[in-house]
């Protein structure tokens, strides 16, 4: 059986535990091959530090694609996340356009802000470009903020069941992409996701205990499970599921061994969670 094969679109950073340092691991443990395709690379990530270093990677993006291109290379399923330009927005659309087939699948988690805030990094025409890309995708994994810009409706507005419901139908497009909406909380003490499966219709809610701190990277880790699992053949019910409790798990490590928080989830001790075994 072949190995599956997924191309990340994400930044790099030497310190701190999000975009491609999670999504290689989470993804290899799951028996996926990951080939990073980076948009830059830091010393740190920006959450919770300051005088990081930044190379921006867009010029090399495009060769790299046409290398890819050249080899003949396909993947499962392509997974973008945080870009840092406007450009790299169209660069990531060429690369979609290049690689995509009837079978794979897109995955675009819309990076752009949290906590009802846009990053400081996005303007508004990096905002609409990423709108753009996210129509796109055949999953998308928003948060709550970001799933309010994408529909141009209130942050504030995204909340109760209802309206969660009714924004995901939105955000589907008509049926015609799945989505994962992370951050949704149905019931007290519980936090997760609410899912439309393009594949069957059906919208479900995913909900697991939560942990009252902010973490760095918990989106990530999120959309690297989910990713994996979907690769693997899990719905996107499943996929979620499995992927919002890993994210529990870590949180609940990190906060029970009193890490520090800036660092990120303290995922790796937990990877064997994730790993398939032979006779599943």
């Amino acid at each position: 059986m072949t190995t599956p094969r997924v191309a990340a679109i994400h930044d790099m950073s030497g310190f701190g535990r999000c975009s491609l340092t999670v999504a290689i691991p989470i993804l290899s443990a799951m028996g996926v091959q990951c080939c990073p395709l980076p948009t830059a690379f830091l010393s740190t990530h920006t959450g919770g530090f300051s005088n990081f270093t930044f190379l921006d990677m867009t010029d090399e993006m495009a060769k790299v694609s046409e290398h890819w291109k050249s080899l003949n290379l396909t993947f499962d399923a392509i997974y973008s996340g945080f870009l840092g330009s406007e450009r790299q927005i169209g660069v990531v659309a060429d690369f979609i356009r290049m690689f995509r087939t009837p079978e794979n699948r897109i995955i675009v988690d819309p990076v752009m802000g949290d906590g009802g805030r846009v990053y400081q990094t996005y303007t508004p025409a990096m905002c609409a470009g990423m709108a753009r890309l996210a129509d796109m995708a055949d999953v998308i994994t928003p948060n709550l903020t970001e799933a309010a810009f994408l529909l141009n409706v209130p942050y504030e507005t995204l909340r109760g069941e209802k309206a969660l419901r009714v924004a995901v139908e939105h955000l589907s497009l008509s049926g015609r992409r799945s989505v994962a909406l992370t951050g949704v909380s149905l019931t007290a003490g519980k936090t997760g996701a609410l899912c439309f499966d393009a594949a069957n219709g059906r919208t479900d809610a995913v909900q697991t205990d939560f942990v009252a701190h902010e973490f760095h990277g918990t989106g990530d880790v999120f959309s690297s499970v989910l990713t994996g699992a979907l690769v693997r053949g899990d719905s996107l019910r499943d996929a979620a599921a499995q992927a919002a409790e890993f994210v529990r798990a870590c949180a609940e490590r990190t906060a029970t061994e009193q890490l520090p928080l800036r660092e990120g989830v303290d995922f790796e001790p937990l990877l064997g969670r994730l790993t398939k075994k032979e006779d599943d």
